[in-house]
Formats: C-alpha cells, sequence, structure tokens
C-alpha cells in the first residue's frame, strides 16, 4: 500500500486508488469521510453506489467522528510533513514513501501488540488462513 502524493487529488483519483486497494483487500461494506471535495463529488459518490458501499460522512466540525485516520493525519503531519521541506513532487514521494514504511513496517505500535502493523496484519492472515483450513478439513 502507499500514500498518494500529488498535486491535486481529486474523486476520479480516489476511486482509482480505492480500485487499486481493493484488489488486495476487498472492497469495504462502509467508508467514512470528511466532507472534502473528493469525498463529495459525482466520482466518488458514484462509485460508493456502484459497488454497494455505505458512505458516511462526519458531521461538519467534528473530526474525531473519524478519529482513527484523524490520529494517523496528526502523526503523519508531526512527524513527516513538518519535518520535511518538499521542492519537487519526486522529493515528497520519496520522503514519505520512506516514513511509510517505517511507520508500517518498522515501529511497533500499541494497539499491534507492541509490533509493527505489517507483522501483526502478516499474522493475521495467517491464522485467519489456518482457522479456515481446520475448518475445512473437519
Amino acid at each position: 500500500m502507499s500514500i498518494a502524493v500529488d498535486w491535486a487529488i481529486s474523486g476520479q483519483y480516489v476511486t482509482r486508488l480505492l480500485d487499486q486497494a481493493a484488489v488486495f483487500r476487498g472492497y469495504p461494506l462502509a467508508v467514512r469521510t470528511d466532507n472534502g471535495p473528493e469525498f463529495t463529488s459525482r466520482a466518488f459518490m458514484g462509485w460508493a453506489s456502484t459497488h454497494g458501499i455505505r458512505h458516511i460522512l462526519i458531521e461538519p466540525g467534528r473530526p474525531m467522528q473519524n478519529g482513527y485516520i484523524e490520529s494517523f493525519n496528526g502523526k503523519f503531519r508531526d512527524e513527516c510533513l513538518n519535518e520535511q521541506w518538499f521542492e519537487t513532487l519526486q522529493q515528497a514521494r520519496s520522503a514519505i514513501t520512506l516514513w511509510r514504511q517505517d511507520y508500517n513496517e518498522v515501529r511497533p505500535h500499541s494497539s499491534c501488540g507492541r509490533m509493527p502493523p505489517a507483522k501483526f496484519a502478516q499474522l493475521h492472515r495467517q491464522r485467519a488462513g489456518d482457522a479456515a483450513r481446520a475448518s475445512s478439513s473437519t
């Protein structure tokens, strides 16, 4: 997975990224977003409807209704964006990729049992696969 870095991100751009993520993770039953134009656009609303995804908008001025992403955004801003001065889009993409790799693959998270999220996800997928194999062999 990655963090999209560009000059601007439209609703159509967001839907392309979500379709790419769905190849690996599948489509969600619902998404919760803020009221940004990329999430209230016809492209995004049509995409959600086409895939049967419930779109939940947070109330304006109530970012804690989407607390997980707001927490992530704060860490991302404090630890990466505020620490860099990007002169080119390529420089921004490189620095943000390095930060994301550290955040997901190296840094332990308390919410993941003090292990990096990538390791936690790998163990979760492995356990789910083991459980599915066990139930199909009985």
